[in-house]
């Protein structure tokens, strides 16, 4: 069960409350739904700039997304678990822990957490969440997810034991936000991860799949991640994996 203390207003960082209605702000009274099992801090409508190009699309996309990523999986890695241990091998677990999320998707990496952890999700699709639903269903798992913008997590300081991302931030609006915002809600310690898309993968596939081709044809250069980790965090590392197609970053938060 999920401990509403950690809760805040994303805009106002104001205690929020649960009620049958939603996650309720304690002083404006202001009502964020929980709907389809998740709560929504964000009205599709008013996304902006790449944060709505990027949740247009993976809304598009995600009712055969997971069955597109298992077939390329089996096929350039030899499986699912063996792709995505190059870099969830990363994290830090133990038994009973908060582990958040961001640009959680259709959950896929839950599966391969080696821990029974109380498991946190954010994505701004909610296509992508729907889906994330029943995947936690199909699997007999529960963790407790939200539709937002990573660039302002409803959470209260110091609240994760494991903070990490997959997936995303090269094409949020603010990407040095989304990392502040990571460090900010991960408790002193904590050991955090980012891994994302190289320009390899980007130009080797996405820019080569129909789906998906107009939305990287025209890609700028990725955001420099690493670029967005502040000078007071420790044991910064970078390597690529994934045969070079994946950037994994982990530092910890002092």
């Amino acid at each position: 069960m999920m401990n509403a203390e950690i809760l805040r207003d994303p805009q106002t960082m104001e205690q929020l409350l649960l009620e049958p209605a939603g996650a309720v702000n304690a002083v404006s009274r202001k009502i964020y739904p929980k709907d389809g099992g998740y709560y929504s801090f964000l009205e599709e409508a008013a996304a902006e700039g790449s944060n709505k190009k990027y949740m247009e699309l993976y809304n598009r996309i995600a009712r055969f997304y997971r069955l597109s990523n298992k077939a390329y999986f089996a096929l350039k890695f030899g499986g699912e678990r063996s792709y995505r241990q190059q870099f969830l091998s990363e994290l830090e677990l133990l038994d009973g822990q908060h582990v958040l999320e961001t640009s959680v998707g259709s959950g896929d990496n839950f599966l391969y957490l080696n821990a029974k952890v109380q498991l946190y999700g954010l994505d701004i699709s909610s296509g992508m969440l729907k889906q994330a639903m029943r995947n936690l269903r199909r699997w007999g798992m529960t963790a407790e997810l939200f539709q937002g913008e990573a660039e302002a997590l409803p959470f209260r300081d110091n609240s994760f034991d494991c903070v990490y991302h997959v997936g995303g931030i090269n094409y949020f609006s603010d990407p040095l936000r989304a990392v502040l915002e990571m460090i900010r809600v991960a408790k002193p310690g904590t050991k955090l991860m980012i891994a994302d898309e190289t320009e390899k993968l980007v130009t080797g596939t996405y820019q080569k799949v129909p789906v998906v081709k107009e939305y990287f044809g025209q890609q700028k250069d990725l955001p420099q991640i690493m670029n967005c980790i502040p000078d007071a965090m420790m044991e910064l590392t970078y390597k690529e994996v994934c045969k070079g197609l994946m950037y994994c970053i982990t530092f910890r938060k002092p």
